[in-house]
């Protein structure tokens, strides 16, 4: 996404779609329970400490992560069926390999 870049411990995510059930249902968005995987588009510089001294992100761009219920301010994209977060740092529960 173009023109945002996040500041200090924050990362911008493109969340994923979840579209269909198991069986192959289509659900309206409405009844969909939004995802916690997205990708990192964006990260910022890092923390900085009491001391000053900053702490560089553990995330990348590129990297799948999974983030935690109600993280994250949405913000819309140039899409308008692709949904973003800006997600703290500390919201991130793990990194998918």
């Amino acid at each position: 996404m173009k023109g945002i870049k996040p500041l200090g411990n924050r990362v911008l995510v493109k969340r994923a779609s979840a579209k269909t059930t198991k069986g192959g249902i289509i659900l309206p968005e409405s009844a969909q329970e939004k995802p916690k995987l997205a990708e990192v588009i964006s990260v910022g510089q890092g923390k900085h400490d009491e001391d000053g001294k900053l702490h560089p992100m553990e995330v990348k761009i590129g990297d799948q992560v999974l983030y935690s219920n109600y993280a994250g301010t949405e913000v819309k994209g140039d899409e308008q069926d692709v949904e973003y977060l800006i997600l703290s740092e500390d919201d991130i529960l793990a990194v998918l390999s």
